[in-house]
C-alpha cells in the first residue's frame, strides 16, 4: 500500500463535496480550523451550488473532483459531507494522475466509496470527520485528524465493551459506512477483505437492514478471511411495529458467530462525535482484551 505525502504547514487543502449540497456557512468552521493548523484551504466549485439535493450537477462533482486530484498544488481533498451522491460519479473519474502522484482524500460515510475505490489502486486514503459536522466533533477527534495528516503516529487505547470478542490481529484497516459497502458488492469498487481489519459504521438504518446487509457480506465472502472486525457508532437505529428482535450488537455477533476472529464494539468512529480518523489501507494491529482495545499503526 502506498502512503501519500504527509501535510506540513503552508500546504494547500482542497474542501469539496461529491455528494449532498452544502453552503459556505456549513464549511467556516473547517476552514477556520485548517487556517490554525497553518494549512490553506481552497474551496472547490462544489461549495455553495446545487442541483436538487446535489453539490451541483454529477458533471460539476465529476469536473470539481478531478481538478483536485489532478493539481500537483493540492496536497489532500478534505470531502466537505456526505449524503449521497458519489456512487453516481465514481465510474468517470479518472485516477491516472493520481496514481503516480497520491494525495489523502478525507472523510466518512458516503465518502466510503472513494476509500473502497482507492484501496483497490493500492493507496491510502483517511476515514475522518468532515467539516460539515467538525465543529461538534469532540476535541480527540479533531487531534486525531490533525496528527494524522501531519503524520504522527498515533495509537489508540479504549475501554472494552460487554460483548467484544478478545483476541489478537494485524492487518490492513478497510471499511466505513455498512450501506455503502454493501451497495458496492459486485462492483469494481467492493472490497478484497482477505487478512485485513474490517471497521464498519452505520446510521439510521432499519434493524432489519443491518441483517441484510451484513448476510450480504457474508454471502459475498467478506468474513471468510478476515483477521478482525472494529464496530464504530451503530447510530440512531430503527425497528418496525413488529420487532425484529435484535439490537445491531446481536445481529453483528450472530452473523460472525461461525468465525474466531476479534470483534471490538463502540470503537469511537462514524456518525458520532467521537470520530477519530483511520488510516485505510495501514497496516495495523487489534488486539482485544478484557479490559481494553488497543488499536496501532504496525
Amino acid at each position: 500500500m502506498f502512503t501519500p505525502d504527509f501535510v506540513k504547514v503552508g500546504d494547500k487543502i482542497a474542501v469539496i463535496s461529491t455528494a449532498r449540497k452544502i453552503n459556505m456557512r456549513e464549511v467556516h468552521e473547517a476552514l477556520v480550523l485548517l487556517k490554525k493548523w497553518g494549512l490553506t484551504p481552497v474551496l472547490g466549485t462544489t461549495i455553495g451550488i446545487e442541483n436538487n439535493q446535489f453539490a451541483g450537477t454529477d458533471q460539476d462533482r465529476i469536473d470539481d473532483f478531478q481538478k483536485m486530484l489532478d493539481d500537483e498544488e493540492i496536497k489532500a481533498i478534505w470531502c466537505a459531507r456526505g449524503g449521497y451522491g458519489t456512487v453516481r460519479i465514481i465510474d468517470q473519474i479518472d485516477f491516472s494522475n493520481f496514481r503516480k502522484s497520491p494525495k489523502w482524500v478525507i472523510g466518512y460515510s458516503d465518502i466510503t466509496v472513494l476509500h473502497s475505490q482507492i484501496h483497490t489502486l493500492g493507496i491510502r486514503s483517511l476515514h475522518a470527520p468532515m467539516p460539515i459536522d467538525i465543529y461538534k466533533n469532540t476535541r480527540m477527534s479533531q487531534i486525531s485528524l490533525k496528527d494524522t495528516i501531519f503524520g504522527k503516529k498515533i495509537k489508540y487505547t479504549i475501554p472494552t465493551s460487554k460483548k467484544n470478542i478478545k483476541g489478537n490481529c494485524t492487518g490492513q484497516l478497510i471499511g466505513g459506512n455498512l450501506s455503502i459497502l454493501y451497495s458496492l458488492c459486485g462492483s469494481p469498487s467492493s472490497l478484497d477483505t482477505s487478512g485485513k481489519i474490517l471497521c464498519i459504521e452505520d446510521l439510521d438504518e432499519y434493524l432489519y437492514h443491518i441483517d441484510r446487509m451484513l448476510y450480504n457480506l457474508k454471502r459475498n465472502g467478506y468474513f471468510d478471511n478476515l483477521s478482525g472486525l472494529i464496530v464504530g457508532g451503530m447510530t440512531k437505529m430503527h425497528d418496525n411495529n413488529i420487532p425484529f428482535g435484535k439490537k445491531a450488537k446481536r445481529i453483528i455477533l450472530d452473523i460472525v458467530s461461525e468465525y474466531d476472529f476479534p470483534v471490538a464494539f463502540k470503537f469511537p468512529f462514524g456518525h458520532i462525535e467521537d470520530n477519530r480518523a483511520l488510516v485505510f489501507g495501514a497496516e495495523a494491529s487489534l488486539t482485544v482484551k478484557h479490559d481494553e482495545v488497543v488499536l496501532e499503526y504496525i
